[in-house]
């Protein structure tokens, strides 16, 4: 016997059959056999011919094919296939241009909006990633039309396709393509040293510290965060509200990455640090950052998490007015991390309910994120039979096989 195809059809008939509500044995007596096969099939302990497997699937209303694991692609996994191809031939092959580039305001606007809807909409991905396309061979074809222009002039064209490619670095991880990530914040850095913009230039470091974590090189990204804050250090000396609301943005990075390499008491110290920068600031959201007093009580808690103090991260998270960040993707994480929490604690009730709450939020949102994904399947497969249910169902509704 195949035991990991056992396992693997019997988890998923598992799944199907608490998604639909059934039991054992009502399952089983449609399918034509006993609830004891049954069991040793949702066991991992007998694969089942291809007649039961057929049966099975009649009844749970699947494909044989969903059963075996060879799940058909679904529109949320095309769609992120299509966005990452097309992002990848604008960033790698734009072609060349048909018409004079946009106006460097227009340029701008569009961004600003690109940004905007990133940041606020429930649908952002589906809004947002077949315009960046043409905005990214628009904003290639602004930079090499400034080519010629005087090092000064060209410098707000250079901002433009910074800020452009930190967008682009957040949109690129979340689609799964970590590669054009690495890719679009590389650009973001070229471009913000070339702009001469100190804040700009931290934004672009603490955009590169972001993919150094999704690559779990959490030293790495703690280097790049630290030296961000003490390049940007002088421009804390203007009294700029901008810089200090950036400074604390690395700040924070510097302590998660803190956090992962295994030094919680570092991160705590980072953390505290910038508390009275976020009450100066206020809720700022430079560069789309989103510092401010309710971000620096998001990174409390996740940093709780990181170091694995569940219960200190979950009291901490009750003082937490999430509704005041102005991005959504930090208020979803932060229901994700809190879910992740009680999930570590085998409270997967409460675990669900913070995942259902994140997803009426943002129902796209929680279609693209891999740790909300563990967490959902963590709760489908361990909770007790009503809460792993409705898991399952949740799963259902993301296109989340379990």
């Amino acid at each position: 016997m195949d035991d990991a195809l056992a396992r693997s059809i019997g988890e998923r008939v598992q799944f199907y059959r608490t998604a639909a509500r059934r039991s054992k044995a009502v399952v089983a007596g449609l399918a034509g056999i006993t609830p004891d096969y049954l069991r040793l099939i949702e066991r991992g302990q007998k694969v089942p011919t291809i007649a039961v497997l057929a049966q099975l699937a009649d009844v749970l209303r699947v494909s044989p094919g969903e059963l075996l694991g060879n799940r058909a692609a679904t529109e949320n996994t095309r769609i992120k296939t299509a966005a990452g191809d097309a992002i990848y031939q604008a960033l790698t092959n734009p072609g060349a241009p048909i018409d004079a580039p946009p106006a460097l305001s227009v340029l701008r606007r569009r961004i600003d909006d690109a940004w905007s809807t990133w940041q606020t909409s429930p649908h952002r991905y589906s809004r947002l990633t077949e315009r960046l396309p043409g905005l990214i061979a628009d904003a290639e074809h602004a930079v090499r039309a400034s080519s010629e222009q005087h090092t000064t002039s060209r410098r707000p064209t250079l901002g433009c396709a910074a800020d452009l490619y930190g967008l682009l670095r957040t949109v690129t991880k979340r689609i799964g393509r970590v590669d054009l990530s690495l890719l679009a914040a590389d650009r973001a850095l070229r471009c913000a040293e070339a702009a001469d913009d100190p804040v700009r230039l931290a934004a672009a470091q603490w955009n590169m510290t972001q993919v150094l974590l999704s690559d779990e090189e959490p030293e790495a990204a703690e280097a790049v965060a630290m030296k961000a804050a003490e390049r940007l250090e002088p421009s804390l000396a203007t009294g700029s509200t901008d810089a200090a609301a950036m400074y604390g943005a690395v700040i924070l990075m510097g302590a998660i990455a803190a956090a992962r390499n295994g030094d919680a008491w570092t991160a705590r110290d980072r953390l505290r640090k910038v508390v009275p920068l976020a009450d100066r600031t206020g809720e700022r959201n430079t560069m789309w950052t989103a510092f401010g007093p309710t971000n620096v009580a998001m990174y409390a808690v996740s940093i709780e998490f990181e170091s694995g103090e569940a219960s200190e991260g979950l009291r901490l998270a009750e003082r937490v007015d999430h509704g005041q960040s102005p991005s959504i993707e930090r208020r979803v994480a932060f229901l994700v991390d809190q879910a992740k929490g009680h999930a570590q604690r085998r409270d997967f009730a409460s675990a669900l309910t913070l995942l259902t709450a994140a997803e009426r939020e943002a129902p796209e949102d929680i279609q693209y994120r891999p740790a909300a994904h563990a967490v959902l399947r963590n709760v489908a497969q361990r909770g007790r039979r009503h809460v792993a249910a409705e898991a399952s169902q949740l799963a259902l509704r993301i296109g989340l096989p379990v």
